[in-house]
């Protein structure tokens, strides 16, 4: 399996509001050579953990290939969703919470879980506005793409 890393995060200008997410994908090929791709949009109303989902999502979904992936984001609310488990015991009651609510969100969730389906994936949180050269690139595109001109109209 290829080892991709990908670097994510979302913005969002008042919650909700005009946001944007930012990704980027890295990977090293057989002859040492480092590939990198970015991807970005902008909606018009949407919220901050919405944009924070969808970077990862469109991220995974821009893999063509099973990957051995390292998923790296300032988001606590998606790192630990999986790395404490949260996912599965939202799963396990029907899409709810420990205090019986409904989780936010449920249809990014389960994208996110059918993106994800044909990788490993590991997620690592960093600490967003830190110097951490990937999470600071990955800031200004969700940013920008917040600020343009073609913002989409629903997330989905």
């Amino acid at each position: 399996m290829a080892k991709v890393n990908i670097y994510t995060d979302g913005a969002c200008s008042g919650n909700p509001g005009t946001g944007g997410y930012g990704a980027i994908l890295v990977y090293t090929d057989s002859d040492g050579i480092k590939h990198e791709k970015e991807l970005s949009e902008g909606f018009q109303s949407t919220t901050n953990n919405q944009m924070e989902l969808l970077a990862v999502i469109t991220a995974l979904e821009a893999l063509k290939k099973p990957c051995d992936v390292t998923v790296y984001s300032d988001s606590k609310y998606v790192v630990d969703a999986f790395n404490n488990n949260w996912i599965d015991g939202w799963i396990k009651k029907g899409w709810k919470t420990a205090g019986k609510t409904p989780v936010k969100n449920v249809e990014l969730w389960q994208r996110l879980l059918k993106a994800k389906e044909p990788h490993k994936v590991d997620f690592v949180w960093v600490k967003g506005h830190a110097g951490h050269d990937y999470n600071e690139r990955c800031d200004t595109l969700a940013v920008t793409a917040s600020k343009g001109p073609n913002l989409k109209t629903k997330v989905s």
